[in-house]
């Protein structure tokens, strides 16, 4: 089988999407399309079912994704061992600002053990633009916050939404209720907003950011109070008020781009994740 071709279905069992298999793999939807055709008829079976507007794979898909994991994991293994190693390796990471201080340096002690003369550079986004920049090639692996249902990339922890504040009752005592949280697209934002919203309670934004430390000032300061993740607000009090809106859990996952030969094989992805559960306390 051909491994650019394999490299192209693996990418679409991770983005489940042919123009975003298209454009890490930098080929055109119709080549992308060409090929999968072709693997299937390899194969000699069906890999792709159509459920609305969505492709699924098919049992044998979901088969061929077991295999061709393996294979691409041999090919870059064989490379690695029989490649001179280069002086420096150099890896793009991105990190989400609200996982800094808690995820980040944890990952990266687990980077340079893995991986010997590592020049390492470090992005800051929110987890869309990242998968965007990822699609892109401009970064090898990020951080993200996925949903708790999803198989994206390898999972590093799970974490639960709070709501945080500096003083426990000033400010939910106000007739409209002062937020400050992330942007648009987190799903910390989404739940808080559309659940006031379905309580009938009034709120103002202070402040939308994709920086939390940004938000974790406005909250000491008391200008507002802010809902994310338990690893990102540091040592500020959780709310527990039963008037404010249940917040969903998450999971937070390492992904890589599918198309590039970075300085981290997915075989020393996996063994970093698994070491990081067990080292890391969520």
């Amino acid at each position: 089988m051909d491994i650019d071709a394999l490299k192209s279905f693996l990418a679409f069992v991770e983005t489940g999407s042919f123009s975003r298999t298209a454009t890490q793999m930098h080929k055109t939807q119709s080549a992308i399309s060409m090929q999968m055709k072709k693997l299937q008829q390899e194969v000699g079976q069906t890999l792709f079912f159509k459920e609305g507007r969505n492709l699924h794979l098919t049992a044998e898909g979901i088969a061929l994704a077991g295999y061709a994991k393996k294979i691409i994991q041999l090919q870059q293994c064989a490379l690695t061992n029989l490649r001179s190693a280069t002086p420096k390796k150099l890896l793009h990471l991105g990190c989400p600002d609200d996982y800094a201080e808690s995820i980040l340096p944890v990952l990266i002690q687990l980077l340079h053990r893995h991986i010997e003369h590592l020049e390492l550079h470090v992005t800051c986004a929110s987890s869309p633009n990242l998968l965007s920049q990822l699609d892109r090639g401009l970064i090898d692996i990020a951080i993200i916050t996925r949903s708790a249902d999803s198989e994206q990339g390898y999972l590093l922890c799970q974490d639960k939404g709070v709501w945080i504040g500096a003083n426990q009752t000033q400010l939910l005592e106000q007739a409209v209720l002062p937020l400050a949280v992330f942007q648009k697209e987190c799903r910390f934002h989404q739940a808080a907003t559309e659940g006031l919203m379905k309580q009938n309670r009034d709120f103002h934004l202070v402040a939308c950011s994709g920086s939390a430390s940004a938000l974790r000032g406005l909250v000491k300061h008391d200008l507002a109070i802010s809902a994310m993740a338990n690893l990102s607000r540091n040592t500020l009090p959780v709310l527990h008020d039963p008037r404010l809106p249940i917040l969903p859990n998450i999971e937070i996952a390492l992904v890589k781009h599918t198309g590039t030969n970075a300085a981290v094989s997915d075989i020393q992805l996996e063994q970093i994740c698994h070491q990081f559960q067990h080292q890391f306390q969520c």
